[in-house]
């Protein structure tokens, strides 16, 4: 007896998942440009933590330098969600744009996966501890791959897309 129903509600469950994912990915790719650009986090910049941030990979601060700069928790959060949004700009780069470098957007998507990894470590780490010297190192490895990220679809814009480059610059 019991059987049965276990397995009517496994499948209940996988057919409630497959229909949220399709929906999912429905949604994603109707997407345009600028609704993606308007889903960046404006409210904190990684800026301060580079001087040609951007353009050159690579941070000029400590990791307690970067910490206190990033404003701690915030700085990681928004740091997470610009990391997906630019996932989502990978992938739409590599949908409208026939040309595009398939490496480098598999790199984005990559970089993306790994932030949003560090900084949910981080946050984690940050709830148990608050700002050791771990929390730091962890938010410290996710600002300077985010760095990175953000130079990377610079380029990526730079080389497909010039004329949608200075919003993104604006908007970071």
């Amino acid at each position: 007896m019991i059987l049965p129903l276990l397995q009517v509600l496994i499948f209940a469950a996988l057919v409630t998942w497959f229909v949220r994912w399709r929906a999912a990915a429905k949604r994603r790719s109707q997407q345009t440009w600028d609704s993606l650009m308007s889903r960046l986090r404006v409210d904190w910049s990684a800026r301060e933590l580079s001087d040609n941030f951007l353009w050159k990979e690579g941070l000029n601060a400590t990791p307690d330098d970067a910490w206190t700069r990033m404003e701690g928790p915030r700085g990681l959060w928004a740091i997470y969600q610009n990391a997906g949004v630019m996932m989502e700009m990978a992938g739409y780069a590599a949908r409208n744009c026939p040309d595009v470098d398939l490496v480098l957007v598999a790199t984005l998507r990559s970089d993306a996966m790994q932030i949003r990894l560090c900084v949910l470590m981080g946050l984690a780490q940050y709830g148990f501890t608050q700002a050791s010297e771990g929390v730091r190192i962890n938010a410290y490895r996710a600002a300077d791959m985010y760095s990175s990220m953000a130079a990377r679809m610079t380029q990526l814009l730079q080389e497909n897309a010039a004329v949608v480059l200075p919003d993104f610059v604006a908007a970071m």
